[in-house]
């Protein structure tokens, strides 16, 4: 079993295991369920994962299995190109229990993946790790198992980031509710040019801390970081060469773009609620 692999968890993942985890029942103290994903050259992305009920007692194990394979195929009939790649619980830690559903899940992928999430925020964070099943023992004597860490990191999406940065506002936000009373943490997606606009501001801060960390260590204030100054290298790299002409152009140009998709997603919505109207006439 080779332990150079890197998992790399998406977001709806980790909201999709706290969700389960609220809607327990009273009397299960950790919710286990299976992760689907892909794994290629060393790396398992994990983009998906559904809750399988279970029953723990002090010397077995009782899992739906039926009902794990029946949401399987189910999830299969959306997204083909999701296949398991091991299973998820709810804990700081592993348990006795684990090497028994660890098993069941080596028959139905290779080399599955265990992933734990704290959720009961053991040293005031809710931590994330990942484990593979290493096997122990002689082979005329008696078998065990090792769970092994192996290193675990958050993967997103554009779309994901986006919606991460709208709940994030949430957590700040100071509008009130309508009905004036108590903070609402509610937010609504921002328009396009908003976040063309926002995007802009934050790169623009970026940059000023990138600037101001330059200028320190030219200065002989702070201790220069080869790996910081490797980042920034490729970063400049990996900046077109073009005048401000050029620029300004291809800016304008894809405003302009970006102003008829704007046009026409309005139109469309436009004419949709008419056609809605014509039809609720006709049919009085």
């Amino acid at each position: 079993m080779a332990l150079n692999l890197i998992v790399k968890v998406h977001p709806v993942v980790l909201f999709q295991i706290v969700d389960a985890y609220e809607r327990r029942n009273a009397e299960s103290y950790r919710v286990i369920g299976t992760l689907l994903g892909s794994a290629d050259k060393g790396i398992v992305e994990v983009t998906n994962c559904f809750c399988v009920p279970h029953k723990e007692y002090q010397d077995q194990v009782e899992a739906e299995l039926s009902y794990a394979m029946d949401v399987y195929e189910l999830n299969r009939r959306v997204n083909s190109n999701e296949n398991i790649v091991g299973w998820w619980a709810t804990g700081h830690e592993v348990t006795n229990h684990s090497s028994v559903i660890h098993e069941y899940y080596s028959r139905e992928c290779n080399n599955p993946v265990h992933l734990t999430l704290d959720t009961s925020l053991q040293g005031a964070r809710m931590g994330l790790k990942a484990y593979v099943c290493v096997q122990l023992g002689v082979p005329t004597g008696k078998q065990g198992c090792m769970f092994t860490p192996v290193p675990v990191e958050i993967s997103c999406y554009d779309p994901e980031v986006f919606g991460l940065q709208l709940c994030q506002k949430t957590m700040s936000s100071s509008a009130r509710s309508a009905g004036g009373s108590g903070r609402s943490r509610t937010v609504h997606p921002m328009s396009d040019f908003v976040q063309v606009s926002e995007a802009g501001s934050k790169m623009a801060s970026l940059l000023d801390q990138v600037l101001a960390y330059v200028e320190d260590v030219l200065a002989n204030r702070m201790t220069a970081n080869n790996a910081v100054g490797r980042s920034l290298l490729d970063l400049v790299n990996s900046v077109p060469h073009m005048s401000n002409e050029q620029f300004s152009e291809m800016f304008n140009s894809n405003v302009k773009d970006l102003l008829m998709v704007i046009s026409l997603s309005q139109l469309l919505k436009t004419q949709l609620q008419l056609n809605e109207k014509l039809t609720l006439l006709t049919s009085v």
